[in-house]
């Protein structure tokens, strides 16, 4: 029973947009955290647990979570542990894990990219690793080909400002060859956190790849258009903000200049500085992008690194973030929108927050800044601790109510791992089921042609069309 053809689909109907309509479709996967030097370079993992655990301190972090809630020791989850003890530590703790995606996803990528239908539980253990490995070995189960096997047309990945984005040229060069793109995203968050004790450096790091010396906020905005300039011409269209928790404030161009000066030249700042700094660069920034017609994502309500401790000895992206409780979220968004608006500097946008609470508020605002092309803004899909047969069906349920699901620009990764992309086919199921209970309930009606346009749409279509990265 575990993962049959049908899983997840309780109705006629569901099975049918699956089967039919959703099963087939391309991926456009257009936000990961895989990296543009190991899809290029194309070399083979050693074994099982260095492609599904832990590279280098490079990993699943949704897994590791799981591993210190089993009491694994951190040797055997980011550090110099031995992998087979590492993997087998990961099979007695899935073997726990029921209920939790993870459960599912696992079974999902075992068994469709190493076609190993076996549960994973210490038993098998041995058998899931030498055949794995065996088939990793194998030219066919390197990264490029992994992403092949999973039919996806595109890799977004997550680039700061200062990259040089060296491997997605070399990449962009053999697109025909691979029959994907790979193409950066413009990630500004240490443009954003001015207090941050490396933000001068960072200014002199940006100043050097933008061949402007920044000595003043002008020279600063100077140096952002050029990065998004050259982000654009390798084939960026979309940004990415973490901005965590979020405030916004108006200030006058005299009030930033001042705000950045005092910071050049290492004076404190007070809460509502950096409040105006960050809005006005927030303003900015979208300006940019309305220019170049690209997508600004924001990732929102975020507590990150939230053991102190475990940032100092094992560091970030590490599995110790959590959900944010921001309850002024949807306020602050509404001034930033509003400010934008007056300035006509709205680009193509998606709300994410990792607290579910503001979904409704956030589906409900993004209602009053629409217009001038179609769904000009998106509620995100179901993110991070969200990502959930139930989270996505809250997602996909709270956008249907406040705007219109056949818009909808569908799933994403949000991965560091070749083998997630079975989370679309997860994805997907869910869809396909709750429209096919909307079918037997008589909400929607019995058109397979309409509804499998809807399900084809949504999987692909939209963001192929909304995002333009093949134009």
């Amino acid at each position: 029973m575990l993962l049959e053809d049908d899983f997840l689909l309780e109705t006629q109907w569901g099975k049918k947009l699956f089967h039919n309509y959703a099963k087939k479709m391309p991926i456009i996967d257009y936000h990961c955290h895989l990296e543009p030097k190991e899809i290029y370079e194309n070399k083979n993992y050693d074994n099982l647990t260095k492609i599904w655990l832990n590279d280098n301190g490079i990993g699943d972090h949704y897994k590791w979570r799981l591993l210190r809630a089993y009491g694994t020791e951190e040797k055997y989850i980011t550090g110099d542990g031995d992998d087979y003890t590492k993997f087998f530590e990961f099979v007695k703790t899935v073997e726990k894990a029921i209920g939790n995606p993870i459960y599912e996803w696992s079974h999902l990528e075992l068994k469709r990219y190493f076609d190993i239908d076996l549960t994973i539980n210490a038993k098998n253990a041995k058998i899931i690793w030498d055949t794995a490995n065996d088939l990793l070995a194998k030219d066919e189960f390197r990264p490029r080909q992994l992403i092949q096997k999973m039919n996806v047309h595109l890799v977004a990945t997550t680039d700061d400002p200062i990259s040089n984005l060296d491997y997605h040229k070399l990449l962009k060069k053999e697109e025909d060859k691979n029959g994907f793109k790979v193409v950066p995203t413009f990630r500004p968050d240490m443009i954003m956190d001015i207090t941050n004790p490396n933000y001068l450096p960072y200014m002199e790091q940006l100043g050097k790849v933008s061949g402007i010396s920044i000595r003043s906020f002008e020279d600063l905005e100077e140096a952002l258009a050029k990065r998004v300039q050259y982000f654009h011409e390798v084939g960026g269209r979309l940004s990415d903000h973490g901005l965590n928790t979020f405030y916004f404030k108006r200030t006058t161009r005299k009030e930033v200049e001042d705000i950045f000066n005092h910071r050049l030249h290492n004076s404190s700042l007070n809460n509502e500085d950096v409040i105006k700094y960050q809005s006005a660069i927030q303003i900015y920034l979208m300006s940019l992008y309305v220019k170049y017609n690209w997508t600004m994502q924001l990732h929102m309500n975020a507590f990150r690194n939230n053991s102190e401790r475990s940032l100092k000895t094992i560091g970030v992206n590490a599995g110790f973030d959590s959900m944010g409780d921001q309850s002024t979220l949807a306020r602050e968004v509404v001034k930033l929108l509003n400010e934008a608006e007056l300035q006509n500097v709205i680009p193509k946008t998606i709300l994410y927050s990792l607290n579910p609470n503001d979904w409704l508020t956030l589906s409900t605002l993004m209602g009053s800044f629409q217009g001038g092309m179609r769904q000009k803004i998106h509620l995100g899909c179901a993110w991070w601790f969200n990502d959930t047969r139930e989270g996505m069906k809250t997602q996909l349920t709270t956008y249907a109510q406040q705007s219109l699901l056949a818009n909808f620009i569908g799933m994403l990764t949000d991965s560091r791992s070749f083998l997630s992309y079975p989370r679309h086919e997860y994805f997907r199921r869910v869809l396909c089921d709750l429209i096919g209970k909307w079918v037997e309930r008589g909400q929607v009606p019995e058109d397979e042609q309409y509804l499998g346009q809807i399900i084809e749409d949504i999987c692909y279509n939209n963001a192929y069309e909304y995002f333009g990265f093949f134009a």
